[in-house]
Formats: C-alpha cells, structure tokens, sequence
C-alpha cells in the first residue's frame, strides 16, 4: 500500500454518470479525499458514503472533493448515489486496476468475491498523500479528515 508523504499515482476513470474522472486534473484545484470501499448500498459503506455526503459543505469549504470507489459497476454506483443522493464520484473498478495502483488490501466477502478494505487516502493540492486511513470508523471518519484538511491551510 502507498504510504504517507508519496505522490498519488494518476489514474482516469469515468464515474456513476458517465463523466471523466482523472485526478490529474484536481491536483493543483483541490484537496482530495480517495476512499475505497467494499460494496454499494450496505450498512458501513451507507453509513461512510451519507457521512460525506452531509459534510459536503465544510469539505468543500476546506477545498476537498471527494471521490468513491469499490468493485461495484457504474450501474450499481449509479443506484446507490440516487438513493441516497450522493453528489460526488462513484468509480467503479471491477478490474479493481486502480485499487492496484494504490495497493488497496482485499478480502473476500460473502455473496461479492473479492471486495476492497475500507481505505482512504487524503491527496493534498500538490498531489501528495498527506494521510493514509488503514482503519475506518465509519462514524466518525468525515470529521477526522476535516481535522486534517483544516491543518492543511
């Protein structure tokens, strides 16, 4: 897995809409908060995905955007955002090739196959991991990136 203090690796997806996705073009914009997650529409990863969503307006006042990806595809993404109105990018990677730049660990899960751990990687303006979140307490982990983010500026 990437550490903490290394560049982000590049990557180009298209989200739960169809749009472009490619973190070259935030870096230099934004802060970015990249979280990998197992699996749509379940009770931690609703639980993360709503906390982000609710916090949209202080993560956007510390220049962060924040981005989602799991093994799910577009069509399930697309799903999960509208029933839960969430306003950011779902990225599906069922080739999980983007989860493999970043060294994201897998387990299997039952009924899924081979899912993401719950990680996150906060990317600051300059492209830098700024912090590597190995362990997720879904509850709370909105706030702690806000707290680094803050600590950012």
């Amino acid at each position: 897995m990437l550490t903490e203090g290394g560049i982000a690796p590049d990557f180009e997806s298209v989200d739960q809409t169809g749009k472009p996705v490619r973190l070259s073009d935030l870096v230099g914009k934004r802060n970015i908060v990249l979280y990998f997650y197992p699996w749509d529409d379940t009770p931690g990863c609703t639980k993360e995905a709503c906390a982000f969503r609710d916090d949209m307006a202080a993560l956007g006042s510390l220049d962060a955007e924040v981005i989602g990806v799991s093994t799910n595809d577009a069509a399930s993404h697309q799903a999960f955002a509208l029933k839960y109105k969430l306003r950011f990018p779902l990225l599906p990677d069922p080739e999980k090739r983007i989860g493999n730049l970043y060294g994201v660990p897998l387990r299997a899960d039952e009924g899924h196959g081979e899912v993401y751990k719950r990680v996150t990687f906060l990317i600051d303006k300059k492209g830098k991991i700024v912090k590597v979140y190995q362990t997720v307490d879904v509850s709370v982990h909105s706030r702690e990136i806000q707290q680094v983010l803050a600590s950012l500026k």
